[in-house]
């Protein structure tokens, strides 16, 4: 069982002078999620080596229970230090992939032709692709065979119109996640501010928010359970 996750390199929030990147929380709890249960995890990134961590992540108010063993394991350090050029990936080596949120993906991942295109060939080959908060960003421009929009007709999550409201950066990024769901097609829905809430239509997962990401990669893993009963 072989899960790539996909970071942003991304690390200028729009014209402010300030600095994002990809979530912390949006990482970690994934990553151990898959961890655990044996999955091999390969790091990946547009830029490749060390990706840009929102520093708003790295608030000790943001800290959690996996945040913590994250910045504790060395080999997790290692891997995110070093994080492979996301177009020398291939949907053929992998088995699902899962993209953290944090602003950064807004403005690479969104467009960047190598996530576009390794989206499109996960989809077309039935394997789980999940993304979460901002992550579903990287869906934008991503279609299906026939050229509709990847989300069209399925039911899809992501950062809420109100909780960009809430940080304030409604007038900042580049587009708002809810909105592009939305005008792609998608069936969005939202949970309460800041709370769990995840949408699976077929193999595609989508989480709301950083509180989203152990459950959408608890979804992930079932739904990798049963592509190999399935096929066994």
């Amino acid at each position: 069982m072989h899960i790539l996750m996909v970071l942003t390199s991304h690390d200028q929030l729009g014209n402010t002078g300030k600095k994002t990147g990809f979530w912390l929380e949006e990482c970690a709890a994934p990553y151990y999620v898959f961890k655990d249960a044996g999955a091999k995890i390969t790091l990946a990134s547009p830029k490749g080596g060390q990706p840009p961590l929102d520093p708003k992540s790295d608030d000790p108010s943001a800290q959690t229970e996996s945040t913590r063993r994250f910045r504790q394991d060395r080999d997790a350090q290692q891997a995110l230090a070093n994080t492979v050029l996301l177009s020398s990936v291939t949907q053929q080596e992998t088995d699902a992939v899962f993209y953290p949120g944090g602003h950064g993906p807004l403005w690479d991942l969104a467009e960047d032709s190598a996530s576009i295109l390794l989206i499109e060939s996960m989809f077309a080959a039935g394997k789980p692709v999940a993304a979460i908060c901002h992550g579903p960003g990287a869906l934008r421009h991503a279609k299906r065979h026939d050229g509709r929009p990847l989300v069209e007709g399925k039911h899809v999550t992501g950062f809420a119109n109100s909780e960009e409201e809430a940080v304030q950066l409604t007038k900042i990024v580049p587009f708002l996640v809810e909105d592009m769901l939305k005008q792609c097609g998608g069936i969005y829905s939202k949970g309460p501010d800041w709370t769990s809430h995840v949408q699976v239509d077929g193999h595609l997962v989508t989480g709301q928010n950083p509180a989203s990401s152990e459950e959408a990669a608890r979804i992930v893993l079932k739904l990798l359970d049963e592509l190999g009963t399935q096929k066994g």
